[in-house]
C-alpha cells in the first residue's frame, strides 16, 4: 500500500486532553497520550469511539519542564477523519485532522 499522508508523522508520546468533543465540554475522557502526530494532524488511543466527521478540542504538552518552567502547549480544533478499533478491548484509534492551532507558552519570550 503506497503512502498517501502528505506531512511526515513522528511518534512521540505527547500528554493529551480532549477539551470538548462535538461542542461539548464535559467529554468525561481521561488524560490521554498521543500514537504519533504531524504539522496537519494526530492519531491517539481513547476509550470512547468518537465518529468521523466529529469536530474536537484538544491541548497537547510539546514540552513540559520541572516546576512549569517553560512549559508549551498546543491547543487546536480538530475534525475526526478516522476511527478504528484499537487492538485493547474497548479502545478506539482516533485521527483527526488540525484546523486551528494555538500555542500556549507559560514563560514570555526572551527580550519581551
Amino acid at each position: 500500500m503506497r503512502e498517501r499522508r502528505l506531512y511526515v508523522r513522528a511518534s512521540l508520546a505527547l500528554p493529551l486532553n480532549v477539551r470538548s468533543v462535538a461542542g461539548k465540554a464535559d467529554t468525561g475522557l481521561p488524560a490521554l497520550t498521543t500514537q504519533d502526530i504531524s504539522s496537519s494532524g494526530i492519531f491517539f488511543l481513547c476509550p470512547r469511539r468518537i465518529e468521523p466527521g466529529t469536530p474536537i478540542e484538544m491541548e497537547i504538552t510539546l514540552v513540559d519542564k520541572p516546576l512549569g518552567r517553560g512549559t508549551v502547549r498546543m491547543r487546536t480544533q480538530a475534525c475526526v477523519v478516522r476511527a478504528e478499533n484499537a487492538p485493547t478491548p474497548g479502545w478506539h484509534g482516533v485521527a483527526a485532522a488540525f484546523d486551528d492551532i494555538t500555542f500556549i507558552r507559560d514563560e514570555p519570550f526572551p527580550g519581551t
